[in-house]
């Protein structure tokens, strides 16, 4: 009897490991300022409010590109306008390393790194993951969600210790060196719009489904009148502000004030970067299988829980313990708040409509960034912009259970 030829691994798992190098290294990249601020003081005289502006800048440009990077995403294929995205935000940051005015940073890593930043985020892996997965995209989302936020969080250490050591610049050049030369390259190669460009149909998908049309691109004024898309918005927005636009930019100077040095602050943020793997694949795991409301409205309890403790969070114990419990729910709202906007908007729309809700999400990260820097400058410490999250991380468990679609 003749042996069956062995099955081959489909050409998805390709993309998503892939797109999974692009958003680790590019989140690692963005996360550099948290880790930096303190050298920028230090050499330049910069305010921690002038320099969280910038951070800020960053962070709304990311979001308000996300929406247009989406929709030419959805018109004329991710791969071209990640390697663009790429290739703005290497350099931006390269530069980075020749400022010498305030006005210069906000440029180059306000304005540049911050549209670059827009074609390297978690919008081009729900475009990519609802084009190349039919079956197991929970699990696709949950690994590109875990690549997204663990690659701001590992590298935390290996930069701290070379800007304790040989300065910010290094550190800079590094990432930036990784995502140009690396990177960049394997993105030309290897990404593919979608499955038929490689004569194949989706993961898990049959025939009768690869029958149907390719496009139905739904307008966004169709979208906007919905309640369903202001309520994922609006928690999603709550999502930034209580993760990376708070703890990029402030939690290593919060831990340093409160008598951490900078390697523990950096080796609780890796352990966070390392159970947010744990996290985010789990929550893709879940979303597979449970209810996507359900999961999300767990998901902001436990963190606004979480962040309510962790002004008073005072041993090097307590932190690393605080760390594991947030890192398990740093981005595992990613995975749910994905499948719900395919769900409720149709796979084909994902790119234009996440990327609108995940402008949300940066306009939360920038308002955290920004305000609480200026609440260290008024009060001293940051025990209130820690707390003002945690509440408002409890207020989006009571937006998501009104999601109805």
């Amino acid at each position: 009897m003749g042996r069956s030829a062995p099955s081959r691994v489909h050409y998805a798992w390709t993309v998503l490991a892939v797109t999974f190098l692009c958003l680790f290294v590019a989140a690692a990249l963005r996360a550099v300022p948290g880790i930096l601020l303190l050298s920028l003081e230090q050499e330049f005289g910069w305010s921690r409010p002038a320099i969280s502006g910038a951070v800020a800048i960053n962070l709304l440009i990311f979001g308000l590109s996300g929406p247009w990077l989406g929709r030419w995403m959805d018109i004329y294929g991710p791969k071209r306008v990640c390697v663009v995205s790429i290739a703005l935000l290497a350099l931006a940051a390269a530069a980075c390393t020749t400022v010498s005015e305030l006005w210069q940073f906000y440029l180059l890593w306000g304005l540049i790194a911050g549209i670059g930043s827009g074609g390297t985020s978690i919008v081009l892996a729900s475009t990519l993951v609802n084009r190349w997965f039919r079956q197991r995209r929970g699990l696709a989302m949950g690994i590109l969600g875990a690549a997204f936020s663990s690659g701001q969080l590992i590298f935390m250490p290996l930069v701290m210790q070379i800007n304790m050591v040989f300065g910010w610049r290094p550190a800079i050049l590094l990432l930036a060196g990784l995502l140009g030369w690396i990177v960049l390259p394997l993105c030309a190669w290897l990404l593919a719009d979608e499955p038929r460009r490689k004569g194949l149909r989706a993961y898990g998908e049959s025939g009768a489904e690869s029958a149907d049309s390719p496009s139905e691109l739904i307008p966004m004024r169709k979208v906007v009148v919905q309640g369903p898309f202001w309520l994922l918005a609006i928690s999603f927005a709550i999502c930034g502000f209580t993760t990376s636009g708070l703890f990029q930019t402030h939690l290593i100077p919060h831990g340093i004030e409160h008598g951490f040095n900078e390697m523990t602050m950096a080796m609780s943020l890796g352990l966070m970067g390392a159970t947010d793997i744990v996290g985010t694949l789990l929550s893709g795991w879940l979303c597979d299988r449970f209810n996507h409301r359900n999961l999300l409205a767990s998901y902001y309890a436990l963190r606004g829980i979480s962040l309510l403790s962790l002004p008073y969070v005072e041993t090097t114990e307590q932190l690393m313990l605080f760390s594991v419990v947030y890192g398990l729910n740093w981005l595992s709202t990613v995975p749910v708040t994905s499948a719900l906007t395919a769900d409720l908007f149709g796979k084909r729309n994902v790119g234009v409509v996440f990327g609108w809700i995940c402008c949300a999400h940066q306009f939360g990260a920038a308002s955290a960034s920004y305000s609480a820097g200026y609440l260290h400058s008024v009060l001293g410490n940051y025990h209130l912009a820690f707390l003002g999250a945690g509440v408002f991380a409890l207020s989006a468990t009571l937006i998501v259970v009104r999601v109805r679609g």
